[in-house]
């Protein structure tokens, strides 16, 4: 069975395993070296990230055409309204096209919710509040440009799950290896392509 290893990564960590101007990375909290990103998550971004020692597993998880849906805990400026919420279910004009429909709701913020380092800039004269996007592509910032488009820009940036796994039981910066199926998209490919 394939293995695939869960990692909550704190803010300011880079999502690759080296970098040459000393900045803290995957390599920090990660030995297993035969791992690689499925996807990747901005160093001012937190939360689950997926790992995988299988190149098809790897691909099959980061590939927006699979659809793997991911949800996240987004800090916004303001009180995003009913109107926001529906536009970002409909999907957002940007720069570089449409996003899909989302699923979006206000939430309050997350129990397990760490501190971070650094924290939030409060100001007094401005509220924020807490909203729970799922997306099913992945655009440069998306999420970061769609909330802007709304009218309320991103404070802190949470990734809770990929697809079926979450950050549940994960602290900040721990990570967990599992043995898991193939996904059934993958196993129905193999079977096309060992036909002749």
């Amino acid at each position: 069975m394939p293995r695939i290893i869960l990692f909550n990564k704190p803010y300011d960590v880079l999502s690759q395993f080296t970098d040459t101007d000393g900045r803290r990375t995957l390599g920090d909290f990660i030995r297993k070296k035969s791992f690689y990103p499925a996807g990747r998550l901005d160093r001012d971004s937190e939360g689950l990230m997926v790992l995988s020692e299988k190149g098809e597993l790897q691909h099959h998880i980061a590939h927006p055409k699979n659809k793997m849906a991911k949800r996240y805990w987004v800090q916004v400026e303001g009180e995003p309204d009913e109107a926001a919420l529906s536009k970002l279910r409909e999907g957002v004009e940007l720069k570089d096209g449409t996003t899909l429909p989302a699923e979006a709701r206000r939430m309050e913020e997350p129990e397990q919710l760490w501190s971070r380092t650094p924290p939030i800039r409060y100001r007094k004269n401005i509220i924020d509040s807490w909203i729970e996007l799922t997306i099913r592509e992945g655009k440069n910032r998306q999420i970061r440009r769609m909330t802007a488009a709304v009218g309320h820009p991103t404070l802190r940036l949470i990734r809770y799950s990929i697809g079926p796994w979450t950050l549940d039981g994960l602290k900040l910066g721990e990570s967990a290896m599992l043995e898991i199926e193939v996904p059934a998209t993958m196993r129905r490919k193999r079977k096309l392509s060992n036909k002749v």
